[in-house]
């Protein structure tokens, strides 16, 4: 097996970027630095290991959790003291790790898994997974909202146009939308709002792809069905993958 395929399917990244932890010196085998690109491994014999970490094979899992606002999308403790997702998942066995992110405030619908290829495919623009999200907005909201939001916003010297719109009220100067898009810009639902003037109050994800959040609890997480699952590796190109 190539080693940049093992690394992905151990769950440490996807293979284009395991190929520059491999350029990098970063990854051994049998404690021999391996540079060249296109190397192979056997994976029931050799040992691998990234920055002196043995790296091995875990079951896959696939995850979704409900994120509370006010939660880093991150593993790693800070000093800063806020909190992170650490806290919602110490049920799960093996390191999963988020796909994608979402800002400090806003909730909603977040997946993670330790299948590298999955997760860069799935946050990648070209494959195209939509994901939709419900935000509440404030500002001078025009009578035409839905179909503003719909002709598309120059976004830090890009022209980016939602996948879909749905305006679901409004009232004085306030707005509930469902908007979706298939790109993973930093803040892009926040910057698309402020292009027109308005400010997100409140930004939920509520679905990526073919996977709902549905009434899962603020704080809860479940594993993904194999429907989801195969949802989801059909609209990345992906074969399909027993469970």
């Amino acid at each position: 097996m190539r080693l940049n395929r093992f690394l992905s399917e151990c769950g440490v990244t996807s293979r284009r970027k395991a190929d520059n932890l491999i350029k990098a010196g970063r990854v051994t085998v049998n404690g021999e630095v391996v540079r060249a690109l296109g190397s192979v491994v056997d994976e029931a014999t050799d040992a691998v290991a990234l920055d002196g970490k043995p790296v091995s094979k875990e079951r896959k899992r696939y995850v979704i959790l409900n994120k509370p606002p006010f939660y880093l999308t991150s593993l790693k403790s800070l000093e800063d003291g806020k909190k992170t997702i650490t806290s919602f998942l110490g049920d799960i066995e093996q390191r999963v790790y988020p796909v994608g992110r979402l800002d400090y405030d806003s909730e909603g619908l977040l997946l993670l898994t330790n299948d590298g290829e999955l997760a860069n495919r799935i946050h990648h623009p070209r494959y195209k997974v939509i994901k939709t999200y419900f935000a509440e907005v404030s500002g001078d909201v025009p009578e035409n909202l839905e179909a503003v939001l719909r002709d598309g916003a120059d976004i830090e010297k890009r022209f980016v146009k939602p996948d879909s719109v749905n305006v679901l009220g409004a009232s004085g100067r306030r707005a509930r939308v469902s908007i979706s898009f298939h790109e993973g810009q930093k803040h892009l639902v926040k910057k698309y709002f402020e292009a027109f003037g308005l400010r997100v109050a409140r930004l939920k994800r509520i679905a990526c792809g073919n996977v709902r959040l549905g009434k899962l609890k603020k704080g809860a997480w479940r594993d993904l069905s194999p429907a989801e699952l195969g949802g989801l590796r059909r609209m990345t190109r992906l074969a399909p993958r027993e469970q």
